[in-house]
């Protein structure tokens, strides 16, 4: 079937864990031959520039850069209010001049739905993460809204609906309930998967180039396993914990290590480095994870999806938000043993590792999880969903 080019608008928040999962999505749809737009923060330039989208430039108030968020999860939410809040404006001057005839958005970027829903354009919520489910006001928002500050922030938000026109007033819904969604995640890391809604919420797996990157890392010749040790881009301020690692892990018999130690921590704060580690402030993650055997990792959304689509198993260490949760599913699923970090010693860093590579069942259980990652679809199958929505 022949399509028109439509004029695609992605508007997104510059946390890179947030960007990163749509990248291939609107990489696919520049190659279908849509002129798709992408609003962000100039910061999240570099990275949207490779998709051939437009970058459309706004100003986000998100404290991405220095990664100061605040503790407590109320105060965390009025962060991303403050900046729909704010960010509306530049929005809605970009797009009232040059109206997209869909939009796709983050789970973030709050602005996406009052100006889909005041022009009159569908709509569909791209999500890094899961999504909620049947009960799930009850299980878990409940909760959520009996912390201080949460009433006052219910009452903001509401107003803030009310005089931005939007068309959805109620705020659980309008934040999270979308119309229609892509969880871009195995379907595998969703909690109570069989209580979402599948005639909104379609789960398509991680969206990733599978083709690249493969020459980016070369696996020595002479490593009999590799291990990868990364805590993502944003919990990575944690040299005593590399240090343990490197305690657990260096001069290992047969393992060669792969440190990702971030931008924050200098390698003269490591000490001496084994012989078999090596140790850099960024690596290309899932070129490494190809030729890797085992993984400890932060547990994020982003790295929990590309290990299980390497079929590696994992050591979860756990920093923030949602990855205790994704920590103790990875437990569920087989494939991960979940250390916190102040539990995190040497001995148990090594015995874990041990134990994970040396059951057999650990690996029939990653080999059979990858298998269903990639029967989701992944890209292509995201990128026909969202043509389809233009069809309607």
């Amino acid at each position: 079937m022949t399509r028109h080019r439509a004029h695609i608008a992605m508007i997104g928040i510059p946390a890179v864990s947030h960007v990163l999962p749509s990248l291939e999505i609107i990489r696919e749809l520049v190659a279908r031959g849509h002129r798709v737009t992408y609003a962000n923060d100039p910061a999240a330039a570099d990275l949207i520039a490779p998709t051939g989208a437009e970058l459309v430039p706004y100003a986000s108030s998100l404290p991405v850069a220095d990664n100061d968020w605040p503790e407590d999860p109320i105060g965390a939410m009025g962060v991303f209010l403050d900046d729909a809040v704010q960010a509306l404006p530049q929005l809605r001057e970009a797009y009232d001049r040059d109206p997209a005839d869909l939009y796709l958005y983050d789970i973030g970027a709050y602005p996406a739905r009052v100006i889909a829903e005041t022009q009159g354009r569908p709509l569909m919520q791209l999500s890094p993460t899961y999504v909620s489910w049947e009960g799930y006001e009850e299980e878990v928002a409940a909760h959520l809204w009996a912390l201080p500050g949460a009433d006052a922030y219910r009452e903001r938000f509401t107003r803030w609906l009310a005089e931005s026109g939007a068309v959805t007033t109620d705020m659980d819904a309008f934040a999270g309930r979308p119309s229609q969604a892509l969880a871009t995640i195995p379907k595998a890391m969703q909690p109570n998967a069989d209580r979402v809604d599948t005639s909104t919420v379609t789960f398509v797996g991680p969206c990733f180039d599978l083709r690249s990157g493969s020459d980016d890392w070369t696996r020595p010749a002479e490593a009999e396993r590799v291990l990868l040790v990364s805590l993502g881009s944003a919990y990575t301020r944690q040299p005593e914990f590399y240090r343990r690692c490197l305690a657990a892990f260096g001069d290992l018999p047969g393992w060669h290590v792969v440190l990702q130690i971030g931008k924050y921590v200098d390698p003269a704060e490591l000490g001496a480095i084994p012989s078999n580690v090596e140790v850099h402030s960024w690596v290309p993650q899932r070129a490494v994870l190809e030729r890797a055997d085992a993984f400890v990792t932060h547990a994020g959304m982003g790295g929990s999806s590309e290990g299980l689509l390497a079929g590696v198993p994992m050591i979860a260490v756990p920093q923030g938000v949602d990855q205790f949760t994704n920590a103790d599913r990875l437990v569920e699923l087989g494939v991960a043993r979940r250390i916190d970090t102040a539990d995190a010693t040497a001995e148990a860093l090594r015995t874990a590792l041990e134990e994970l590579v040396g059951d057999p069942e650990v690996a029939r259980r990653s080999e059979r999880l990858r298998a269903e990652a990639l029967a989701e679809g992944g890209t292509k199958r995201a990128a026909d969903l969202v043509e389809a929505l233009l069809d309607r």
